[in-house]
């Protein structure tokens, strides 16, 4: 092969309920290009991939062009790899299955893989983070606005299951008929451990304890202000983060007995406050966790730019994917 013809270049493309990113990756995972803009602007999903599409059609042909590009790679809430397809995505406001990896190819005339962001978040932590030289490990991503997701790796694989959605971590039930979640069922782990949750539980402790926090009285506050508040000792936003740690430590331990992986690696928006976190979640790990593999499990953050990780893992997913273009 004429080494000139090497495409050398894939797109990777984020979405989230927020803010679609995309970008343009190099063979050693280097951002080239990079450029993003509000998911929530588009409630029409034939628009959106038009507006996406026509964007990133504009960045390629600013740097290098179509003969450079090989594929393309999708993060997506409850995207499907098996059918290209985001399927049910209770957070988004496109509703039922979307085709999006089809609508993609026929707009940019090139190979789309579409994946769970879970499982994107889990190829990009292969590729380049902390997951580089395991073979069975599970990535969980807990974040501010998409929620708990999580992917498995088996014998250096990704395990999707028979139907495409193995790794549903957020949405098992910890607490009987708990808190109303999002996809339609009550007690899940998303509504205890995701930064809602987190808010939830600072209600939770004011109203049990009757205690005063920095926190009383807002209508609405997000995860840094709790943590700001547990930075200048609020008792109500340190029990809230130890109550939101020992909920993942529990679920963690559930999900460790059951695998019997050689780590999990915690990723997300929410591991950047971790400080309040982590001792809770290890001592309910340790607590809970089938004792013979007590010790044996390592619980790690995970090291790499929450904005560039998805990317990153898009990427990855690019590079796998059977290469077709109308360009060639």
């Amino acid at each position: 092969m004429d080494e000139h013809k090497i495409k050398r270049h894939v797109i990777g493309i984020d979405i989230s309920t927020e803010l679609t990113a995309y970008a343009i990756v190099d063979l050693q995972g280097s951002i080239v290009a990079k450029e993003s803009f509000p998911t929530t602007d588009y409630t029409n999903v034939a628009e959106y991939v038009t507006i996406l599409s026509d964007k990133i059609i504009t960045m390629v042909e600013k740097n290098g062009g179509y003969e450079s590009i090989r594929s393309v790679g999708v993060s997506a809430p409850s995207g499907n790899f098996l059918t290209g397809s985001m399927e049910n995505a209770s957070n988004m406001p496109w509703k039922g299955h979307v085709p999006l990896a089809a609508m993609l190819r026929d707009r940019l005339g090139l190979a789309v893989a579409l994946g769970n962001d879970a499982h994107v978040t889990a190829d990009g932590e292969k590729s380049f983070g902390a997951a580089r030289g395991l073979r069975d490990f599970v990535v969980v991503t807990v974040s501010s606005h998409g929620g708990v997701g999580s992917c498995i790796y088996i014998d250096g694989r990704p395990h999707l299951g028979a139907s495409g959605f193995a790794g549903e971590f957020g949405h098992l039930c910890l607490i009987e008929n708990g808190r109303q979640c999002t996809c339609g069922h009550k007690g899940c782990v998303e509504e205890y451990t995701s930064a809602r949750g987190l808010v939830e539980t600072v209600h939770e402790v004011i109203s049990e304890t009757g205690k005063s926090s920095l926190l009383s009285g807002k209508e609405t506050f997000c995860i840094k202000d709790v943590a700001d508040a547990c930075e200048q000792g609020d008792e109500v936003a340190i029990e809230a983060f130890r109550r939101t740690g020992e909920y993942l430590g529990m679920g963690l331990a559930v999900y460790a007995s059951l695998i019997d992986p050689e780590a999990i690696i915690l990723t997300g928006d929410m591991m950047v406050y971790d400080k309040w976190l982590m001792d809770a979640v290890r001592q309910t790990f340790d607590a809970h966790i089938f004792q013979n593999l007590r010790g044996k499990i390592e619980l790690l953050i995970s090291p790499l730019n929450n904005n560039e990780r998805d990317l990153l893992g898009a990427s990855a997913l690019a590079w796998d994917v059977k290469e077709y273009s109308l360009f060639k």
